[in-house]
Order: C-alpha cells, then sequence, then structure tokens
C-alpha cells in the first residue's frame, strides 16, 4: 500500500491542479511499480508561506520581494 506526501506552499495550486497530481502519481506508481491504484494513497498537504523558507527568509517575504 503506497503513500506519497506532497508538500507544498497553501497558495500554489487549485483543486484541478490538486487533483491532477494525486491522479497523475496514482499513475506513476501502478505503471513504474505495478501498484494497485485502489489501495495507493497520495496526500497534498499545504503548508502556509509564512511557515515554509528558503534561503533563510519565509516564501511570504520572499515573493513580496519579488524573489
Amino acid at each position: 500500500m503506497p503513500y506519497v506526501n506532497i508538500r507544498i506552499t497553501r497558495t500554489e495550486a487549485t483543486a484541478e491542479q490538486k487533483a491532477a497530481l494525486i491522479k497523475g502519481t496514482t499513475q506513476l506508481l501502478v505503471d513504474v511499480l505495478g501498484k494497485n491504484p485502489q489501495t495507493t494513497m497520495v496526500v497534498i498537504d499545504e503548508v502556509d508561506t509564512d511557515n515554509w523558507g528558503i534561503g533563510g527568509e519565509t516564501v511570504t517575504a520572499r515573493k513580496k520581494a519579488g524573489k
């Protein structure tokens, strides 16, 4: 029973995009590893940009600075 966890910032993806990620990730596991799609779990965690840091700055600060 595969479990895949995808983490993205909260403002990054629409509901349609997240559905496509779930479908595509499931299909990838079917194609590459022969996994059963009925027992494959994909979880998308959305992290607030204030709680995600890159290069010593929050994503919120980086976006405000145009980085």
